[in-house]
């Protein structure tokens, strides 16, 4: 599986759920108390004074029933210490001393291998760190942009001299270093084949990743004259530019409870805004922002405004924000956007309207649902049906994009009311929205059979292939159908595991909340449960088909009317409840 992954094969993944124990895992960092079969504890991640928050040896998975949180170790890790799920496995590796494995692709060696790489990494900063207070230049500059020491120490500011073998020469010194100056993207080749300092004459801002260990480098120019203004490292085996944001460690390191972040255009805005007293910005490195740069910046905080100049390009680059936001917009999680004065940028604002100023415009930002429906019907005659017609196309497939919860049905609703047409959206394959009860009641048996297997795995041992459910023509059957594959070709697989095989599929939520509702119940009344249900899928099906072939009836062939003979004396099943 790719992706946030990192190319972490699945096989691995269940053998480390298998050997941690959740309730290990979460009590090192949350006080639990025994209550029954279960764990309990004051949740974590939201004030409460009576404890919600449960932990299920039998399940390996938390839930908590205040705030709605729930998932296995690895996801607890994520949550908790806000780590991205490959750190958050080779985290909960170490502590059962397993190495973790990569599959194909750049880092097919384990990251362990990569120590003399930050190494190399970390004495470059240290180099620059120590160039800064030689050049009067840079010193001038940093005075001019207001810059304190404490600030400069805090971000590791350093200088890049001019000349084109400083750092080759301070660090290069053996065919290996050089192998990894080169690996680093510090070095740059000439046409010639020689080698030279890719950063000269730069203002040098380390960019570090989620442990704070130093991974590329930005480098700024004092003068406009020169070009380009910013120049930023290549992207390397440590460095991956559309998953990085500046400033991300600084701000966790300031911030115990993180509420919002803010998400500026430039390194300077950033520090700047640190430096008035507002620890919470952060900057993409040069590129617009990706769907893996929304994914942390929502691990990190709940609430992210996205601030942008307001002029054509910052309209742009907002909107491939909003995008980018909108499938990771699960309930619970809130995008603003503010966009600026003509001229001004966060660095020049915070200056003259100072920490309490700026507070306030963010405070005053365009939620998301405003920004995105003034921005869909600017150029739309609102008066028409043809324009409401062209506002409802243009909305319908961003809103199919939102997670399925009450944030997209409120989309939905607010679609309807300015446009009059029914947002109609694709259903998600297992959680039905409310209000759409009517769809055969079928749905709830395929979503019972889910939630029986995901509380009790080794139940498909008893279905034999080929599942004969797999005629019903329902939402979920296909996915019932592959989760049954899954827990029948590894013997063992606890539910978290299951769930886990979904981590980057859009059923993951749903299969979460049914696994979070279930609980772990006597093996045999819920396997007659499981089976009950498979029956009467089956059944279904069945009639189904008579129906289908009965619509027909002229149009048969003979094989298909004997059929038809077959299935006549089929009893429909009114109680399909389980």
């Amino acid at each position: 599986m790719l992706g946030m992954r990192g190319l972490i094969p699945d096989s691995f993944i269940d053998e480390l759920l298998a050997r941690v124990d959740i309730v290990d895992v979460i009590e090192r960092r949350v006080p639990l108390k025994k209550a029954g079969r279960e764990w309990t504890a004051c949740c974590p991640f939201h004030n409460e004074r009576s404890p919600s928050f449960y932990v299920s040896p039998a399940k390996q998975f938390f839930h908590c029933f205040g705030c709605g949180v729930h998932g296995s170790a690895i996801k607890f890790l994520m949550d908790y210490d806000r780590l991205e799920f490959p750190d958050a496995v080779e985290e909960l590796a170490q502590t059962v001393g397993l190495k973790v494995p990569r599959e194909g692709g750049r880092e097919a060696a384990p990251r362990e291998d990569k120590t003399d790489l930050y190494a190399l990494l970390d004495a470059a900063a240290s180099w620059y760190e120590a160039e800064l207070p030689r050049n009067a230049d840079a010193q001038a500059y940093c005075k001019k942009r207001g810059l304190d020491a404490e600030t400069i120490q805090r971000f590791r500011l350093g200088w890049a001299p001019a000349g084109y073998d400083g750092v080759i020469k301070s660090l290069g010194n053996s065919p290996r270093r050089m192998e990894l100056l080169n690996e680093a993207g510090m070095v740059a080749s000439s046409e010639r084949g020689s080698k030279y300092d890719r950063f000269r004459e730069r203002l040098m801002f380390p960019i570090l990743d989620r442990r704070g260990r130093v991974i590329a480098f930005g480098g700024r120019v004092l003068s406009s004259e020169q070009s380009p203004k910013y120049l930023n490292s290549p992207e390397t085996p440590l460095f991956h530019k559309g998953r990085e944001l500046f400033a991300l460690w600084q701000v966790k390191q300031a911030n115990a409870n993180l509420q919002r972040i803010v998400v500026v255009e430039g390194y300077m805005d950033v520090i700047a805004l640190h430096q008035a007293g507002l620890p919470i910005a952060v900057a993409t490195l040069g590129t617009a922002t990706t769907p893996e740069h929304t994914e942390v910046l929502f691990r990190a905080a709940p609430d992210v405004v996205f601030c942008f100049d307001g002029d054509r390009a910052g309209r742009a680059a907002a909107w491939k924000a909003l995008e980018s936001a909108l499938p990771r917009l699960r309930d619970g999680r809130q995008a603003y956007f503010l966009f600026l004065p003509d001229g001004e940028d966060p660095d020049s604002l915070v200056r003259k309207e100072g920490k309490d100023g700026f507070e306030q415009r963010i405070k005053q930002a365009m939620p998301l649902s405003d920004y995105f429906f003034n921005e869909l019907s600017h150029d739309v005659e609102m008066g028409s049906l043809d324009g409401r017609a062209r506002l409802a196309e243009r909305a319908r497939p961003l809103i199919a994009k939102l997670p399925d919860g009450a944030f997209r049905d409120l989309m939905a609703q607010e679609l309807e009311k300015r446009s009059g047409a029914r947002a109609m959206l694709q259903a998600d394959p297992v959680a039905q929205p409310a209000g759409q009860r009517p769809v055969a009641v079928q749905r709830s048996l395929v979503r019972s059979a889910i939630s029986l297997l995901l509380a009790q795995p080794g139940l498909a041992d008893q279905v034999e292939k080929p599942y004969r459910f797999l005629r019903l023509d329902k939402p979920g059957v296909e996915l019932l159908a592959e989760l049954l594959d899954i827990a029948r070709s590894r013997p063992g697989i606890n539910s978290a595991m299951l769930v886990e095989h979904f981590a980057e599929r859009p059923e993951y939520p749903s299969l979460q909340k049914l696994m979070a509702a279930l609980s772990v119940g006597e093996l045999e009344t819920q396997s007659m449960e499981f089976l009950s249900a498979l029956d009467r899928m089956e059944h279904q099906s069945l009639i189904q088909r008579r129906n289908f072939l009965s619509a027909r009836r002229d149009k048969l062939s003979d094989d298909e009317k004997a059929e038809l003979r077959t299935l006549l004396p089929l009893r429909e099943q009114m109680s399909t409840k389980s």
